[in-house]
């Protein structure tokens, strides 16, 4: 009898163990099933911004680890915080952890090239996202920003339109080191020229700033450009922080009247807009821009041919569109 009772609690422990085994599995492999998703798993996506203190960039990230979660993708998101050294060591991880995709938006396109290369020995595909990487020697699965040219044609578009009849000289905040906002500058000077072209009263562009396209570097380029032009009529500035960080300058130098042309529509910015405080902003859309880089690297994964680059239009938003944001104040 006493054999009996061992011999079934032995068998009772075992089944217990069995179940539990079942249960919490017993390790997991690169392609079993998320306990959360059901969806089995596809590696990880490493992400390099620019810089997550800018909002612009904290969408895209939100929206990369968002989507790739819907579709089996764990994801690192990192701030390359505008130093291509720190960016380059990220990446460097990223290929020590053998992730699936490596996403950046490049702190400086040039600087940047020999660690994509090192991926590219690695196998892994690489993305850029906001920032586009054009130089010879690397090789990427796909591009997707702003049609950022194009956004800079806007903001011409709205300094045209804000400058009316009289016209007047106007300076540009710049962020050099991306490629991204030399393409909303070159749009923007093409633009502007063409106007001249055919304008009786014309728009000078007297000078070209570094604002860092941040707050604080924004406002001492503004201060510097109106010490320099004090007739300035308006501001061209490559990003919405650069362009707040001018609005504090002239609140501070009583020259409230001139005009500031922004750059993202960043919830801020357009709350700028519609107090009046910046004029108009052709806005990006980084929750599409997360988006869809998920979605080019899920195809990439499945072989399927993708374009070189993807640009999505920007829109001019102008205070009667902020006026009727229900997401502002």
């Amino acid at each position: 009898m006493r054999f009996n009772l061992i011999t079934m609690k032995h068998r009772i422990q075992t089944l217990l163990f069995c179940t539990l085994a079942l249960l919490v599995g017993c390790g997991k492999s690169s392609n079993t099933d998320d306990a959360a998703t059901g969806l089995k798993s596809r590696g990880s996506i490493g992400v390099s911004l620019l810089s997550l203190d800018n909002p612009f960039f904290q969408v895209i990230g939100d929206n990369i680890t968002a989507e790739g979660k819907k579709h089996g993708y764990t994801t690192i998101v990192v701030s390359g915080d505008k130093d291509v050294a720190k960016q380059s060591n990220q990446i460097k991880d990223f290929i020590v952890k053998k992730v699936s995709a490596i996403v950046l938006s490049p702190c400086d396109s040039k600087s940047i090239i020999p660690v994509i290369q090192e991926a590219n020995a690695a196998g892994i595909p690489v993305f850029t996202v906001d920032i586009p990487c054009n130089e010879p020697g690397v090789k990427l699965a796909t591009q997707i920003a702003s049609d950022n040219f194009g956004g800079g044609k806007h903001g011409a578009e709205a300094m045209i339109e804000a400058l009316g009849e009289v016209g007047g000289k106007v300076a540009v905040l710049h962020f050099k080191q991306a490629e991204s906002c030399i393409l909303r500058v070159n749009g923007f000077r093409e633009a502007i020229n063409a106007h001249n072209a055919g304008a009786k009263a014309k728009i000078e562009i007297v000078t070209e700033l570094e604002s860092g396209g941040a707050k604080d570097m924004g406002y001492k380029a503004a201060e510097d450009a109106l010490q320099s032009h004090p007739d300035l009529r308006g501001i061209f500035a490559i990003n919405d922080p650069s362009a707040l960080g001018a609005r504090a300058a002239l609140e501070k130098a009583g020259k409230t009247q001139i005009v500031i042309v922004g750059f993202d529509g960043q919830p801020e910015g357009k709350q700028a807009i519609k107090d009046g405080k910046i004029y108009a902003d052709p806005i990006q859309f980084p929750d599409k821009m997360g988006i869809q880089i998920v979605e080019s690297i899920i195809r990439h994964s499945k072989g399927e041919k993708l374009p070189a680059q993807t640009l999505i239009p920007t829109r001019l938003y102008r205070k009667s569109d902020a006026q009727k944001d229900p997401e502002l104040k």
